[in-house]
């Protein structure tokens, strides 16, 4: 589906997340009178995109204001205070779309009454167009509005649909959190490469550098991730004594598996 053609937006919130999303939108086509932006305080940055692409913005919800694509894009602990002032947006054939961590369709539901609905979990490398985003749809979401939906949500990357409302929460814990436990493993082969007699600085490069290209090698590489390692290895080689300890019982699957486990239960927290 042409972007050009998915008739209107209301974006809620203009922050990073919702501020990229924006800016994918208006890149792909999406026509700047075509969308309202409904933000208190959007950065000088967004205000002027706001303006130059010929959409509109309020700091809170027009009278008598109505969209066929809601797009929630705030943080957790703001939509208390944001969803009821938008109950009367929601009409017939709205596609309501929330990207709030831990917030539930039945939450929801409770403030905007029964609608179509996609629970969506993008991740921060969305701002560059190279995240990622879980999503899922309830029943009353038809096949069009899933279409309008999921071009909303590729420009900012590849979308992945799942069939249980349950399964965002892992979506969660494994992409949308995830960048945070890459960014931490720079930090820590930069602090171990310190350790071994490098200059800080010289680690932080080497690790930065060493981690985003082997990011950009396996986004290119039609190799899966397990190939890609058996190829930097040689048997009895330097690589093969650190993933000696890397792959150990008590090495990183375990502690990933805890580490993951813990985020999802944190987002069910947060949705409960």
């Amino acid at each position: 589906m042409a972007l050009g053609h998915l008739g209107s937006i209301i974006l809620i919130g203009a922050g990073n997340m919702g501020g990229a999303m924006l800016s994918g939108w208006l890149k792909k086509g999406v026509p700047g009178a075509s969308v309202t932006v409904i933000d208190p305080s959007p950065s000088d940055a967004m205000k002027t995109m706001i303006s130059e692409a010929g959409a509109r913005h309020f700091a809170s919800v027009p009278d008598a204001a109505s969209a066929d694509i809601l797009f929630l894009a705030v943080k957790p602990q703001l939509m208390d205070a944001v969803l009821p002032p938008l109950k009367s947006v929601v009409r017939p054939g709205t596609a309501v779309v929330s990207v709030a961590a831990g917030k539930t369709l039945a939450y929801l539901e409770k403030h905007l009454g029964e609608a179509a609905m996609v629970r969506a979990m993008p991740n921060t490398p969305a701002m560059i167009g190279r995240g990622v985003t879980g999503a899922y749809a309830n029943p009353k979401v038809t096949d069009a509005q899933r279409e309008a939906v999921q071009s909303l949500l590729k420009v900012s990357g590849p979308v992945e649909w799942v069939s249980s409302e349950a399964d965002i929460d892992a979506v969660t814990a494994v992409s949308g959190s995830g960048p945070a436990y890459v960014f931490y493993l720079v930090e820590c082969m930069a602090e171990a490469g310190r350790k071994a007699g490098l200059p800080a600085d010289l680690a932080m490069r080497l690790a930065r550098e060493t981690v985003s290209g082997a990011g950009e090698l396996l986004h290119q590489s039609p190799d899966d991730a397990s190939r890609l390692r058996q190829n930097v290895t040689s048997p009895n080689g330097t690589t093969a004594a650190a993933l000696a300890v890397l792959m150990a019982d008590d090495g990183m699957q375990p502690l990933f598996d805890k580490a993951i486990a813990a985020a999802r239960d944190r987002a069910e927290e947060l949705g409960a």
